[in-house]
């Protein structure tokens, strides 16, 4: 009887013991969750020459290749040479495209077809189109974004929430994005509160083709598609009346 008391007493201690050894053990940490990106994109680049710095800008043919093919059409028509960046709001956008320091717009193109639908979301860096109320009016003006605006991204089915096509990202010179991110704004433009005070100058945007770009258009690794609608669109004439801001990404909404 003292045997079996005393192997109960030893088994009740080991359980208690390795019970105690379990919950001293931490809980195996989770990873964090991944954070959001896109795709690789591949295709030409531009080089955006401004009074404070370059930026080099990716664009992307395959998911967007109208907006490419309009964006590639103003550079070589150097519409964008002398403009400004107009349109600054810190931790969200800056803006540019249409417009010069002395607030008079440039006229485009007839505008192109929204391809907001693309699956390219709104993330810090990334490159899109700017728009009205109506995202079929897209032209010549585009925005970087400073954050992670995934508001901004397309939503099938709901008409709250067009949003915008993204059709590159920044790949050199974000530094440079931050930096005029976050200069003192003013009235001094087409968004009022919104203008860098001393004019931020767009000196010159050039186009530069990526060799890997030229490559897999040969090689037919990229659609044929895709490498024909990043060359310049014929000329048309210029769409009617006075250029007029496209000014409708709203931190709010993203409309």
């Amino acid at each position: 009887m003292r045997w079996i008391v005393t192997s109960f007493a030893v088994l009740l201690l080991s359980a208690t013991a390795g019970a105690a050894q379990e919950a001293a053990t931490p809980p195996a940490e989770q990873a964090p969750p991944a954070a959001p990106s896109n795709p690789p994109m591949v295709g030409p680049q531009i080089l955006i020459s401004t009074s404070m710095g370059d930026m080099t800008l990716q664009l992307d043919p395959v998911h967007a290749p109208k907006s490419v093919a309009n964006i590639l059409r103003y550079v070589k028509e150097k519409h964008y040479d002398g403009t400004v960046v107009y349109r600054v709001v810190k931790g969200f956008i800056i803006q540019m495209g249409s417009w010069d320091a002395n607030v008079k717009g440039r006229p485009g193109h007839a505008p192109i077809v929204f391809e907001g639908a693309n699956g390219l979301s709104n993330l810090r860096g990334t490159v899109a189109l700017a728009h009205a109320e109506d995202p079929n009016s897209a032209g010549a003006d585009f925005f970087i974004n400073m954050s992670d605006n995934t508001a901004l991204n397309h939503v099938e089915g709901d008409p709250e929430k067009i949003g915008y096509t993204v059709f590159g990202q920044v790949i050199s010179g974000m530094d440079v994005a931050d930096a005029i991110s976050v200069v003192p704004v003013g009235d001094h433009g087409p968004m009022p509160g919104a203008a860098p005070v001393d004019p931020v100058t767009i000196k010159k945007v050039s186009l530069l083709p990526s060799e890997e770009w030229h490559a897999g258009c040969k090689a037919g690794a990229i659609p044929a598609s895709a490498c024909e609608a990043a060359m310049v669109l014929p000329p048309d004439k210029p769409a009617p009346g006075r250029a007029t801001p496209p000014g409708s990404t709203s931190r709010r909404s993203g409309r």
